[in-house]
């Protein structure tokens, strides 16, 4: 079967998806570049919000529109909160729940024995034409970067959260599979892992008394038996982590990437005791404090959730502070969305879209403004970037583009190559030497124009 994967949401959904491709490819089957190709497209969903709900039905109808002789699967954390409401949208043949997402590639099996037939192929087409020029596409990508999934699950009950519902409670992975995985992702070319997880900071204590272990303790592991170049740790909750965890980066400063994300969701006590969160401000404060001290040129990002039940213009006033205080580089930036099932829907002091709209729109000011500080810190330096994709023409500068990367520290970096450069999957220190927007612009090592100036005259 030709296969079309696509997702919103996590990185969690991500790396469940990535897994699958595997799965899928292991089975004989193709996974193509557009949904165009396909003959079966897959979709991992979302419903962290009401908006991500909405999202998600809109992507599966426009999955639809361009490929309507596709049949569609889809399962994620929408697909578990309303598997009626998914089934019923045009073109959609299978609706897993999550419990039955690992089972996928087997579920969409019984498939192949119709869709693999040459003849479908033609019979497909309105016009009776057999697809062409298909591959398996999306290496070029997924092979710089490599999502894990090293636990699933939650078992905190934060008052405004669906997911728990959703997922379950915490589920960890055995190490040694983990450390395989990512010594197999580092065998094949991938510069870059990045450990995902609904609660990534609770890795290893469900597991067995004799496997029992921690987030410490896999990071340990996944640096001294594997050879990733790059290892990046995804969203860790401000509680929980052991002692001497900002330690790891002392003794991996090269390879363990300076960049936290620890989701706040509020900046006054108040509120967060409403949310359920098993933090303080002075703790997180304090944990922050920690982190920056241990951890040279860290980035720090979060989530932060606008509007909650109850929420007056004195404590958001105060939570504007202790956001700006922190100097949080990026935020992802939610205005509450009462989900049902959870115990925030039902309080009282629910407020209007206006005023919940209003504050969005000055918390973004301030998040911009942090992190326009944040990044501009770093102009003048010179960081490690691994660039991914395909780079762009510039239309001003025949013979050149334009390339991106990620920076260790998560600065999203861009430099100017000849085009005869391949820049894909490489990993060079980059000077930068200027701030646009959210973009720093920088050059590559002399060393590279120099080999590129020998080979031209060769």
């Amino acid at each position: 079967m030709r296969v079309f994967l696509d997702q919103i949401g996590c990185r969690l959904n991500y790396s469940e998806m990535e897994t699958l491709a595997g799965q899928l490819r292991s089975a004989g089957h193709t996974i193509v570049a557009a949904p165009e190709q396909a003959q079966v497209i897959l979709f991992n969903s979302c419903a962290v919000t009401a908006g991500a709900e909405r999202d998600s039905r809109k992507r599966v109808a426009a999955l639809h529109r361009v490929s309507p002789v596709a049949r569609i699967a889809v399962t994620g954390c929408w697909a578990t909160l309303r598997p009626q409401q998914a089934a019923q949208l045009p073109g959609v043949a299978l609706v897993a729940d999550n419990s039955r997402k690992e089972l996928l590639a087997a579920l969409l099996e019984p498939w192949s024995a119709e869709l693999d037939d040459p003849d479908a192929l033609a019979r497909m087409q309105p016009d009776g034409n057999p697809f062409a020029h298909l591959h398996d596409a999306g290496e070029r990508t997924a092979r710089t970067r490599a999502f894990v999934k090293v636990q699933d699950g939650c078992n905190n009950r934060c008052t405004f959260c669906i997911v728990t519902a959703l997922r379950g409670e915490s589920r960890s992975r055995p190490l040694r599979e983990i450390v395989d995985e990512v010594q197999r992702a580092a065998a094949s070319g991938v510069m870059e892992a990045v450990l995902t997880g609904v609660h990534l900071g609770s890795y290893g204590r469900d597991l067995s008394a004799a496997a029992r272990s921690d987030l410490k303790e896999l990071v340990a592991a996944l640096l001294t038996d594997t050879d990733i170049p790059r290892l990046r740790l995804s969203s860790l909750e401000p509680w929980e982590l052991a002692d001497g965890f900002f330690e790891l980066w002392a003794r991996w400063p090269h390879r363990l990437c300076p960049h936290l994300h620890l989701p706040l969701q509020a900046g006054t006590d108040r509120q967060l005791r409403a949310m359920a969160r098993r933090c303080t401000t002075a703790s997180y404060r304090q944990l922050v404090h920690a982190a920056r001290a241990a951890i040279p040129d860290l980035m720090l990002t979060t989530d932060l959730i606008v509007g909650f039940p109850g929420e007056s213009d004195a404590d958001f006033a105060q939570g504007l502070a202790f956001v700006e205080e922190m100097r949080f580089a990026h935020a992802h930036l939610f205005p509450f969305s009462a989900r049902e099932g959870t115990a925030a829907a039902t309080f009282a002091g629910q407020l209007s879209a206006e005023i919940k709209r209003a504050r969005l729109q000055r918390l973004q000011q301030v998040v911009a403004a942090t992190g326009e500080r944040e990044r501009r810190r770093f102009v003048g330096t010179t960081r490690p970037v691994l660039f991914e994709g395909a780079g762009k023409p510039l239309a001003d500068q025949p013979g050149s583009r334009l390339w991106f990367g990620l920076t260790d520290n998560y600065l999203r970096a861009a430099v100017v190559a000849p085009a005869a450069l391949d820049l894909h999957n490489l990993l060079t220190p980059v000077h930068l030497h200027a701030l646009a927007g959210d973009i720093l612009h920088g050059e590559l090592p002399p060393a590279f124009h120099a080999a590129y100036r020998r080979s031209s005259i060769s």
